[in-house]
C-alpha cells in the first residue's frame, strides 16, 4: 500500500487527485495518527475512528466547503479536521491542543458551519442552510451527517420530518455504528438493525415513510463503496437518506471490544486499553457517581418504586454496564433525549413511582420547557440528580455547567438542593426521594469527594433553613455547594486576623432563610460564592434581599461566582482565581471593606 505523508494534505483538494489505493493508504495513514494522538491526549476514539472512511469518502465527492457539511454530533469530527487545513494538530504533538474536539468556526470557518457538542441538531441545522440556499437560487448540496444515537434525540426526528418536505437537494448521512455513547435504546434502532440485517431492503422503512430516496451502505468503513454512494446522490434535486454501517473503534481492537468504555476515555495504552493516568495513580478514588450508583442500588433493594431514568449517559452517572445490570428494567435508559425523559419522570412520580433522572448539568438544558411545564406547573415530585455543575467539570463551551443554578432554581416549585459534602449529599438525595411534596434537584458536588463527619444534617429540606457553622458580627460568607469548603478556609484566615465572621451553609439555591439573613444586618460586608454565573444566580438573590427598601441596616454584598460567557478549553483553578474564588482572595475582599 501507498504512505500518505499527512503533512502534505492542506485541503480536500488535496485527496480529490488521489486514486483508490491512494484514498486507502491517506485513511490508514490518519486512522494510525488518530490513535497516536488519542491514545496520548484521550479525546472520543470510538466514534472518530468509525468515521475515517467515510469522512474521506464525503470530501473527495463533494466540493467542499461550497458543499456543506453538518456533523451530529460533531464529536466525530477529527478525520474532517484533518482533511480541512488542520492536519498539524493531529501529528504533532506540539500541537495537538490547538482544536477542540468539535466543529468550531472559530477554527475553520469556511469548513465548520457550527460549534455543535450536543446532539440530535444536524438535520435541524442543515434543513435551515438549504432552505436559505433554495431561497437564494443556490445549487450546493447541503449534507448533514448524523450519528452515535443522535437519531433518535426528538430535534433529529423534527428535522427529518421537516427536511422531507424541502422538495430539493438534501443529503441525509446515517452513520449507523449500533451504539450511542452505550448501546441504543428504542423502537428506532429496532428497525435500523432491521435494515442493516436486510443489506437495506427490508420495508417498513421509516426513512421511505418519513419521504425520502434511500441508499444502504453495508460496508460502511469501505471507501470505494462509499463514494459509489455519495457520488449518487451527489447534486440530487430531492431529499435522500444515506444509510451507512460503520464499526466504532474501527482499527483499534480494544476499541472495537469495548465499545462504550473508548466512546470518550483519558489517556490509554493502545495495546491494553489501560488507562495511563489511573495507572499512574494507583486505585481510583471514590467519585460522587459511584456513591449515587451504589446508594441508589441500595435504596432498590428496600424499596421497589425507585427508579433510575437516563438520557444517553450512563456512564457519566455511575452506572457501569454491571451495575445497570443489577438495577435490571429500573434503570432506564431512553436514548438521548432529555426532554422525554423529564417528562417521563413525571409521569412516573404521577402514577408513585420514585423516579430519579441522573443527568449532566449541561445537557438537562435540553429540556427547560419540561422541567418548567411537566415537571412543575404540575408538581410532581421527580427528583433530578445533577451532575458536572460548576468550573471544576467539562470546560468545553458547548458542555458548560454553570448554567444550571440561575436556570432551575428560578423555576417555581422546584427545590434545588447544593450539598456541601459526601455526607450530606446522601442526606439529601434521600430526603428528596422520601418526600413527595414537590419536585427536587439536588447538585452533585463537582471534583474530589469531600467528607464532613461535622456537617449537620436535617430530616426537612423543603424549607429554608440555612446552616450557620460559625458566627461573627464583621463578615458573613455564604458559599453554595463546591465553593462552601473554599468559604470555610476564607473563613479560618479571616479568623486568624481577628474578624469575626460567619459562615452559612445555605443547603437550597432557591430559597431564601429570611430570618438567618435578618441577623447578618450590622455585618460589614456579606460575601456570596457560587460555582455559577453570577447573573441570575444565587447571591443576586441575597443581594435583592438586603436591597429592599425600609431596610434598617444594610451590608455590603459582593457576589462571587462565574461570568455570563461561553468560555472554551479553561483551566478551572485559573478561571476560579480570575473571579476571586480562592479562599486567600475572598478573605482579603472581605477585610478590605471592614469599617
Amino acid at each position: 500500500m501507498d504512505t500518505i505523508n499527512l503533512g502534505s494534505i492542506h485541503s480536500p483538494a488535496d485527496i480529490r487527485k488521489m486514486n483508490m489505493d491512494e484514498l486507502k493508504a491517506l485513511a490508514a495513514e490518519m486512522r494510525s495518527a488518530l490513535i497516536h494522538k488519542l491514545s496520548a491526549t484521550g479525546g472520543h476514539v470510538g466514534p472518530n475512528l468509525g468515521m475515517v472512511e467515510a469522512t474521506v469518502a464525503l470530501h473527495y465527492v463533494f466540493d467542499t466547503p461550497k458543499d456543506k457539511i453538518i456533523y451530529d454530533v460533531s464529536h466525530q469530527s477529527y478525520a474532517h479536521k484533518m482533511l480541512t487545513g488542520r492536519m498539524e494538530a493531529f501529528i504533532s504533538p506540539e500541537h495537538y491542543k490547538d482544536v477542540t474536539g468539535y466543529t468550531d468556526p472559530d477554527e475553520s470557518p469556511d469548513f465548520d458551519m457550527f460549534s455543535v457538542g450536543h446532539t440530535s441538531t444536524a438535520i435541524a441545522l442543515a434543513a435551515g442552510i438549504a432552505k436559505a440556499r433554495d431561497l437564494n437560487d443556490g445549487k450546493e448540496n447541503i449534507i448533514a451527517v448524523c450519528g452515535d444515537g443522535a437519531l433518535g434525540g426528538g430535534e433529529a426526528l423534527e428535522g427529518l420530518n421537516f427536511g422531507a418536505t424541502l422538495g430539493s437537494n438534501f443529503i441525509v448521512v446515517i452513520n449507523d455504528n449500533d451504539m450511542s455513547i452505550a448501546h441504543n435504546h428504542g423502537g428506532l434502532y429496532a428497525d435500523l438493525r432491521l435494515l442493516r440485517n436486510s443489506n437495506g431492503t427490508a420495508e417498513p422503512n421509516i426513512f421511505r415513510s418519513f419521504g425520502y430516496s434511500y441508499r444502504y451502505v453495508h460496508y460502511g468503513n469501505n471507501i470505494e463503496s462509499l463514494i459509489k454512494a455519495f457520488q449518487s446522490v451527489k447534486d440530487i434535486d430531492h431529499p435522500v437518506v444515506v444509510h451507512i454501517n460503520t464499526m466504532k473503534g474501527m482499527g483499534l481492537p480494544v476499541a472495537e471490544a469495548n465499545k462504550e468504555a473508548f466512546h470518550y476515555t483519558a489517556p490509554f495504552d493502545p495495546k491494553t486499553g489501560a488507562n495511563i493516568c489511573r495507572e499512574s495513580a494507583g486505585t481510583a478514588p471514590e467519585t460522587y457517581q459511584d456513591i449515587f450508583a451504589d446508594h441508589i442500588l441500595m435504596l432498590m433493594k428496600e424499596n421497589k418504586d425507585i427508579a433510575v431514568l437516563n438520557a444517553g449517559t450512563p456512564g457519566a452517572v455511575g452506572f457501569t454496564p454491571d451495575k445497570r445490570r443489577e438495577a435490571g428494567d429500573r434503570f432506564i435508559d431512553v436514548g438521548i433525549a432529555e426532554q422525554m425523559c423529564v417528562a417521563m419522570a413525571s409521569g412516573m412520580a404521577k402514577a408513585g413511582c420514585r423516579p430519579v433522572m441522573a443527568v449532566v448539568s449541561s445537557f438537562l438544558q435540553r429540556a427547560y420547557d419540561q422541567l418548567s411545564q411537566d415537571v412543575a406547573i404540575n408538581n410532581q415530585p421527580a427528583v433530578f440528580n445533577i451532575f458536572y455543575g460548576g468550573a471544576e467539570s467539562m470546560t468545553d463551551k458547548t458542555h458548560l455547567g454553570f448554567f444550571d443554578i440561575a436556570i432551575i432554581s428560578n423555576i417555581p416549585r422546584f427545590n434545588y438542593l447544593t450539598p456541601t459534602c459526601r455526607e450530606e449529599y446522601i442526606a439529601m438525595l434521600d430526603w428528596a426521594i422520601r418526600q413527595r411534596e414537590m419536585p427536587v434537584a439536588v447538585r452533585v458536588p463537582a471534583g474530589a469527594v469531600v467528607s464532613n463527619q461535622d456537617c449537620e444534617l436535617i430530616d426537612d429540606y423543603s424549607r429554608p433553613e440555612y446552616e450557620v457553622v460559625r458566627k461573627g458580627n464583621k463578615v458573613a460568607l455564604i458559599g453554595v455547594g463546591s465553593m462552601f469548603p473554599r468559604m470555610a478556609e476564607a473563613a479560618d484566615i479571616l479568623a486568624a486576623n481577628s474578624v469575626g465572621v460567619t459562615l452559612i451553609n445555605p443547603r437550597s439555591v432557591t430559597y431564601l432563610d429570611t430570618a438567618t439573613l435578618s441577623t447578618l444586618s450590622s455585618c460589614d460586608i456579606v460575601i456570596t460564592a457560587e460555582d455559577g454565573i453570577v447573573d441570575g444566580g444565587f447571591g443576586q438573590k441575597i443581594a435583592a434581599f438586603f436591597a429592599q427598601p425600609g431596610a434598617s441596616a444594610t451590608p455590603k454584598v459582593e457576589c462571587l461566582g462565574l461570568p455570563k460567557e461561553f468560555i472554551d478549553r479553561y483551566n478551572p483553578s485559573d478561571l476560579l482565581a480570575q473571579c476571586g474564588l480562592e479562599p486567600r482572595q475572598i478573605a482579603e475582599r472581605a477585610m478590605g471593606a471592614i469599617k
